[in-house]
């Protein structure tokens, strides 16, 4: 009999042993905070969304490289003499046109690795932590400004000098061999 006490002791004293933080918590008034209207203030090293300032990039594929599961694609094109591409915010001129700068925030592991070695500091985590899709399609963020026919003039633009530069070493080694055969001759 006395064991019977004891187990109905030893029941009662667990179960209030388990429920002291419920009643700590029972005449305490509720903080609830009403997310959609309300957020909270996030550290100040978070790292969230990606951004890229692309007034900034020189496209020098430095990120790309960088990132460890290979979710940011970069392409880019010479520009051709005389075209002004402008410069940076920091003064550094730019020489290429960026005709695709993608980031698949689906792969992304928020490493922020790809944010230290930029030149020109242009990509940078963002405070936005809200991004969730129903397609994961719509997690690849295009940030070329460009728009696709002007992609495709500085593609054809790039390529014709390329064509003119080749044909120009053709003709100038075409003709420099007939004057070394005359030369070989005398």
């Amino acid at each position: 009999m006395k064991e019977y006490f004891q187990n109905i002791w030893y029941g009662l004293t667990t179960v209030l042993i388990g429920m002291r933080v419920t009643f700590k918590h029972l005449f305490v008034p509720a903080v609830t905070i009403q997310y959609p209207d309300v957020k909270l203030k996030l550290p100040e090293r978070e790292r969230n969304r990606l951004y890229v300032n692309m007034d900034d990039c020189i496209g020098c594929d430095q990120c790309a490289r960088a990132c460890p599961v290979d979710c940011i694609a970069i392409e880019t094109v010479k520009s051709i003499p005389g075209e002004d591409l402008g410069k940076t915010s920091n003064g550094k001129k730019k020489a290429l046109w960026v005709t695709k700068f993608d980031i698949d925030i689906a792969k992304c592991c928020f490493c922020q690795l790809c944010v230290f070695p930029c030149p020109t500091e242009c990509i940078y985590m963002t405070d936005v932590f809200e991004f969730s899709e129903f397609e994961r399609d719509k997690l690849v963020y295009n940030f070329v400004t460009l728009t696709q026919s002007e992609i495709e003039d500085k593609k054809a633009n790039y390529a014709k000098l390329e064509a003119e530069k080749a044909a120009q070493k053709a003709a100038n080694a075409t003709s420099v061999k007939p004057a070394e055969k005359e030369e070989n001759k005398q």
